[in-house]
């Protein structure tokens, strides 16, 4: 859901800055990087010492990268298989990222060896779910299904609870407790999210096979 109205949303919001960019001789791919670099450097200087908030601000300028090169490549007409590969490559980065600054802080100043596990069950499970739908489509299944907590919802909760949280500092009470509650519903609904692509490409495959052997015997 957040992937079809949000992602439309900005797109039409970034169109302009991605014009610019293009006239200034800006390329999708360097958009690309910057942003992977972006990311993973917010994720990993600010999230390990507790600075979720101003962790959180720079993650989110950068993270608009995403968009912005596809609305670029677009512009330019140059939508093209690597630069596909390289953006959802780069995205599983700065994916693991964020979760693995989460894991350090709770690893170490955070002391909380439960949420630890929780923030790499939920690196992990982004990663498979993302496996899952490509190695699905690389067998020629169309894994048609819309998991719970895709990579958009898993990136909108989190931020917005580490965002949150962040706000302990400033003297909120209470509202650092938001981003354990966060880990664990991304943790859950990843797990539901990969047990329905497992389940579609499991029916899927056995659907693909029957029809292949009706078209056998009836060309027999």
């Amino acid at each position: 859901m957040l992937n079809k109205y949000a992602r439309a949303f900005f797109t039409r919001v970034l169109t302009p800055f991605a014009a610019l960019l293009i006239r200034l001789g800006v390329s999708p791919d360097a958009v690309t990087l910057v942003g992977t670099g972006g990311v993973v450097a917010g994720a990993l200087v600010f999230y390990p010492r507790g600075e979720f908030f101003w962790g959180t601000v720079v993650i989110t300028l950068f993270v608009f990268s995403d968009l912005v090169d596809g609305n670029m490549a677009r512009q330019l007409g140059r939508s093209s298989r690597w630069g596909a590969f390289l953006d959802s490559t780069l995205d599983r980065v700065a994916d693991s990222a964020i979760f693995g600054g989460l894991a350090l802080w709770y690893a170490g100043s955070g002391d909380d060896n439960m949420l630890c596990a929780v923030s790499i069950f939920c690196l992990a499970s982004g990663q498979v779910v993302s496996y899952t739908k490509a190695r699905g489509e690389s067998i020629g299944l169309p894994v048609n299904v819309n998991g719970l907590v895709e990579r958009a919802e898993r990136l909108v909760i989190s931020l917005v609870a580490c965002g949150f949280a962040g706000l302990h500092k400033f003297g909120v009470p209470g509202i650092q407790y938001l981003l354990p509650v966060a880990l664990w519903i991304v943790a859950a609904g990843s797990l539901v999210t990969l047990i329905q692509r497992v389940v579609t490409v499991r029916r899927e495959s056995a659907e693909a096979e029957a029809e292949a052997a009706a078209q056998g015997g009836g060309n027999g």
